[in-house]
């Protein structure tokens, strides 16, 4: 069985871009097209869950830095 590589942000909003530009041109099919979405959606998922991820890190390295400031 292998294992499904993880996308970083990067890679993910990259693709993202990538499946944009191919759903705005007339060079898919309708099965593809819902392909596409449905992957874009997977990948739109897994930025937010990122973002959240960095944003919660960044506020508790603020936290940390602020009580050391106060000490």
């Amino acid at each position: 069985m292998t294992k499904k590589k993880t996308k970083n942000f990067e890679e993910s909003l990259l693709r993202l871009q990538e499946i944009s530009e191919l759903l705005e041109s007339d060079d898919v099919t309708l099965e593809e097209s819902i392909s596409l979405y449905e992957e874009g959606i997977i990948l739109s998922n897994i930025c937010y869950e990122l973002l959240d991820k960095a944003e919660l890190k960044v506020t508790e390295l603020k936290t940390q830095f602020e009580n050391k400031m106060e000490k």
